[in-house]
């Protein structure tokens, strides 16, 4: 039997290189430089794009200034405690979904979130692949994603898998192609421009040429047309990309 493993070891064990693609942007608001970190890289390995902050007042100042589609607040933050800086965010208006990150696991603590504006709980210690599920969820709901399968014609998107496929056939996409192509999928019907793009599936600390998403676009086309699939990606000259229903 394989030995136990400790909270941060836990953590990075489900950091390796099998982490599945993913495509929005999180705000990290914790205090303990280890686990900022090791959460932070578990997540940034598993194709999300990760902002991070250290204390209550920095991370309220870059929720309300970022388009984040998920907080992930610990409770105990030096300057501003999480709770109080996800209620002052939710007074502003502030609408990305949060989860609370807690050492306490009492009923009272759970319910005071909710009433906050929390969207979820999560009981210190956990696992990467815990957190990683629970954040993928909120990430469906923020998108009222509630299937985790998005077909066009003969192209089927699997957000659980995270694989394109034509038939049984799985079409082999760089990992920031595929984020693009889902992110697109999920927001299916509306136009979406190249800086939302960059936004959601580039980090701050990420070099992005002005042609990077057009270059990426073409070869998501390329590979679909290359495995007779259907492209349900149109440009809307000026204004973006759609992915057509």
């Amino acid at each position: 039997m394989a030995p136990k493993l400790d909270f941060l070891g836990r953590l990075r064990h489900g950091l390796g290189e099998k982490g599945i693609g993913r495509n929005m942007k999180l705000l990290l608001v914790e205090d303990m430089i280890y686990l900022r970190d090791s959460i932070a890289t578990g997540l940034r390995k598993g194709g999300y794009a990760v902002d991070v902050a250290s204390d209550g007042e920095e991370g309220l100042w870059m929720a309300e200034s970022g388009d984040y589609d998920v907080l992930i607040l610990d409770i105990m933050l030096p300057k501003l405690d999480g709770l109080t800086l996800l209620e002052r965010f939710r007074e502003k208006g502030g609408e990305a979904l949060a989860l609370m990150l807690t050492a306490k696991d009492t009923l009272n603590d759970k319910v005071l979130g909710l009433k906050t504006g929390a969207d979820d709980y999560l009981v210190k210690p956990f696992a990467m692949e815990e957190l990683e599920a629970r954040v993928e969820a909120l990430c469906r709901r923020r998108y009222g994603v509630r299937q985790t399968v998005i077909e066009s014609e003969n192209l089927c998107i699997d957000l659980a898998t995270k694989e394109a496929r034509q038939g049984d056939e799985v079409i082999s996409f760089k990992p920031r192609e595929y984020r693009i192509l889902e992110y697109l999928a999920m927001r299916r019907g509306e136009v979406v421009s190249r800086m939302e793009i960059e936004a959601k599936i580039y980090g701050d600390a990420d070099e992005v040429r002005s042609n990077t998403i057009e270059s990426a676009i073409s070869s998501i086309r390329r590979k679909l047309s290359e495995s007779g699939t259907h492209c349900p990606i149109e440009t809307r000259v000026g204004l973006g990309y759609i992915f057509v229903e």
